[in-house]
């Protein structure tokens, strides 16, 4: 058979990330992140557990950038959901929404997260997070500040902030109260976003979060499945290791 060729082998380790990506996420909101080992993490990914610590240093750098390709996402679809509008006002509501509705759905993984980032090497660089960076600092420029480098800022101390008090141990504040006096801090009228008591167009509270995570895309000239597993199994995965130390 001929090799594969670049594009392919990148498609491959594209879709072995997104699935660890996706694994992790799955796998710390069902049982909490002490549980969750790497081994669990590879199996659910269906990927070899050697390969983990070839696409990320740790767990810690794993599930931080998991959970960060989560807001990311959740953040970008709901700026850009129908109606699609560029007004200011309305995609700062949206954006506070988005954050905190993510603090109510999904407690545990956001409460890991707060957890995470309050260590000494702080947030995890990586594409994910300078995304979510991005759009909220171009939520806070359509927002109308005249200094959005200084603004971004306290948007994101703002609502880190509240998912804490939403989600920390024992005394957690209401999302609504929460929501309540950020849309009061920017002015923000009840009605903009989607209020707590507002069907989210598509559903709300929606656990299944395979959308965030692209595995099933397939380049042209990727070979189709064969016996005993798909073509994104360990042993491609293994393979594209393999290709990349012998570079």
């Amino acid at each position: 058979m001929s090799p594969r060729s670049q594009s392919v082998n990148e498609e491959l380790r594209r879709r072995s990330r997104e699935r660890l990506l996706q694994a992790a996420v799955e796998l710390v909101s069902e049982q909490g992140y002490e549980a969750t080992t790497l081994g669990d993490i590879a199996d659910r990914a269906g990927s070899a557990r050697g390969l983990v610590s070839y696409y990320f240093p740790g767990k810690r750098q794993l599930v931080q950038s998991a959970v960060h390709r989560l807001m990311h996402r959740t953040l970008e679809e709901a700026l850009e959901r129908e109606p699609h509008t560029e007004d200011g006002r309305e995609r700062m509501a949206r954006a506070i929404d988005a954050i905190l509705g993510l603090a109510r759905d999904q407690p545990v993984l956001m409460r890991q997260h707060m957890a995470g980032i309050l260590q000494p090497e702080g947030f995890v660089e990586c594409p994910d997070q300078q995304r979510l960076a991005q759009l909220l600092g171009e939520t806070v420029a359509c927002f109308g500040s005249p200094d959005a480098a200084t603004d971004y800022p306290m948007l994101r101390a703002l609502l880190m902030g509240s998912v804490y008090a939403a989600v920390v141990p024992g005394v957690p504040m209401s999302i609504p109260t929460l929501r309540a006096e950020l849309f009061k801090r920017y002015g923000l009228e009840r009605a903009l976003g989607v209020p707590p008591d507002t069907e989210v167009p598509g559903g709300t509270c929606d656990t299944d979060l395979s959308r965030f995570f692209a595995t099933d895309r397939k380049p042209a000239d990727q070979p189709g499945p064969r016996s005993g597993g798909d073509s994104g199994s360990e042993s491609d995965d293994r393979s594209d290791r393999l290709n990349d130390q012998s570079k």
